[in-house]
């Protein structure tokens, strides 16, 4: 894929760290072009992107956009195609994650966790549809393993990420034959990043660990595996959600640990 015209374009929504620059640095690393979007992370978005550059010559390119405007979210579909004026794969995985009790959550909160979550997306694969139908290409949207079960004390969360994940089916009806929706459903990949103490953290990452199947944390890489094979090597796979939980989950059974 030396030919920069020849190069498929994947745009990844909330890549600047963690889980979405694990996705980004493999999917550079097997030659696609990225766009790295990010809405409050520009300094690690645009070490991230400037690595890629040294790596391979404008090969990657980082946009901000706050996913809960539909204007911004317009913008950013507007400016990816107009970078290479086509996007191959679309990865919604921005997310905001933070508690909201039944009684403490208000409008502001709601809008926040359903917009970063579930809006955005949406109105994303809106605008890059027709790129997505002329490319043949993918769509992939992280959800979670609480959209299934629910975790207490983050109801507008679980509820966005069951939002997640019925979007994922609804947009595999409507944009086929054309254009591949799938989604990834993680596990414990990365702890939260809270004001726990580290004896209350350590006691409940150690309850979550004895209840995983494989008896081990996830990691981003493995993710990202995940996101490659959706998009590239899963050519009849389409409205499915894959769990990448290391057994926490089985079939339609939650296991109510609160992470």
């Amino acid at each position: 894929m030396s030919n920069m015209a020849e190069r498929k374009v994947l745009l990844i929504t909330g890549a600047a760290r963690r889980i979405g620059a694990a996705i980004a640095t493999l999917f550079h690393s097997r030659g696609y072009d990225v766009i790295v979007h990010f809405n409050q992370s520009g300094q690690q978005a645009h070490d991230l992107v400037n690595g890629f550059n040294v790596q391979r010559p404008n090969s990657a390119m980082c946009l901000q956009a706050d996913l809960c405007a539909v204007s911004q979210v317009h913008d950013l579909a507007a400016a990816a195609i107009a970078w290479r004026g086509r996007v191959d794969v679309l990865i919604n995985n921005a997310s905001r994650f933070y508690p909201g009790t039944i009684g403490s959550v208000d409008e502001a909160a709601w809008d926040d966790l359903i917009g970063s979550n579930l809006k955005g997306g949406f109105f994303l694969a809106q605008a890059l549809a027709p790129s997505l139908r002329e490319r043949r290409g993918s769509i992939i949207n992280m959800t979670d393993i609480h959209a299934d079960g629910g975790r207490k004390d983050y109801p507008a969360y679980s509820i966005a990420k069951a939002g997640v994940k019925m979007m994922t089916k609804a947009l595999a009806r409507e944009l086929a034959p054309q254009v591949r929706v799938n989604g990834i459903s993680p596990g414990a990949i990365l702890w939260p990043e809270d004001d726990q103490s580290d004896k209350e953290q350590s006691d409940e990452q150690r309850a979550i660990v004895r209840d995983i199947a494989l008896q081990r944390m996830g990691s981003c890489e493995e993710i990202a595996a995940t996101a490659w094979y959706l998009a590239e090597e899963a050519p009849y796979i389409t409205g499915q959600t894959i769990r990448v939980d290391g057994g926490r989950t089985q079939g339609d059974s939650f296991i109510p640990i609160n992470l």
